[in-house]
């Protein structure tokens, strides 16, 4: 399995699934909307959703015509989650660590992935372990924290706030160092891997993709309105990248 489980710790868990349930989230109103508008037509295909946490997006590729889904996670109470809420007969839910995807003795036509490869220590061996797992001329499209976000430290704060704390531009250090990053995010100790932009397309690439289509979150103008407080980093630093590739 891989180093870090951090969804099976009681207090993380708890806190991800609070943000989760609430009607204002970055997942559903930022990450969703754009991963789903980059997908391919998924009509009888055979999906892989790596890192599929509580199950949603292998329940929306369902219900969007995929022929099969195996949602793969390290965690057991997340796929517990996804097992209870968002089953169906068409998707099996595998606990399974990037580090194993060798052990999946079948290809598919659409592999995706969710804000889960922050966690991956190599990136480029995932990266072709994943071209290996996908039939010709199919697709892989993933989310993943920005390399602006991944960059923080914890050694300063994010941004700079005016005195009643609205956001005026968000901070950068240490970008060019890439790695493992220690930070508290709920618990201590919380671990993801920072990489620079060109890192990802070098490493995406080496593996023998073509990169059909890269997106950095945005934030409509509608929701910002709506939800200052909450969004309006967004418009200093985008949280999220997402590519779409092609074997």
């Amino acid at each position: 399995m891989a180093k870090q489980n951090i969804y099976d710790n009681d207090a993380f868990y708890d806190n991800f699934k609070s943000l989760r349930d609430s009607d204002i989230n970055f997942n559903d109103l930022i990450e969703t909307p754009i991963i789903t508008a980059m997908m391919p037509d998924l009509k009888g295909k055979r999906v892989l959703d790596i890192g599929c946490g509580m199950g949603q997006h292998a329940m929306q590729y369902v219900k969007s015509g995929a022929r099969s889904v195996v949602g793969i996670d390290i965690s057991e109470k997340m796929l517990a989650y996804a097992k209870e809420h968002n089953s169906d007969e068409k998707i099996t839910y595998k606990r399974m660590a990037f580090e194993e995807l060798d052990s999946l003795d079948e290809k598919f036509d659409v592999i995706t992935s969710s804000l889960a490869f922050d966690y991956v220590e190599d990136f480029g061996k995932l990266m072709k372990t994943i071209y290996g797992k996908l039939d010709e001329s199919e697709y892989l499209v993933f989310s993943m924290s920005h390399p602006l976000s991944t960059a923080y430290d914890g050694v300063y704060d994010r941004y700079t706030r005016t005195e009643t704390g609205k956001r005026l531009y968000a901070n950068l250090h240490n970008y060019g160092i890439e790695g493992l990053r220690h930070i508290h995010w709920v618990v201590d100790d919380y671990e993801v891997y920072h990489r620079t932009v060109s890192t990802l397309i070098n490493e995406i690439a080496a593996a023998g993709f073509v990169i059909e289509e890269c997106q950095e979150s945005k934030i409509s103008e509608e929701l910002l309105q709506k939800y200052p407080d909450q969004f309006d980093g967004v418009i200093h630093q985008p949280d999220f990248i997402f590519f779409r590739c092609r074997k």
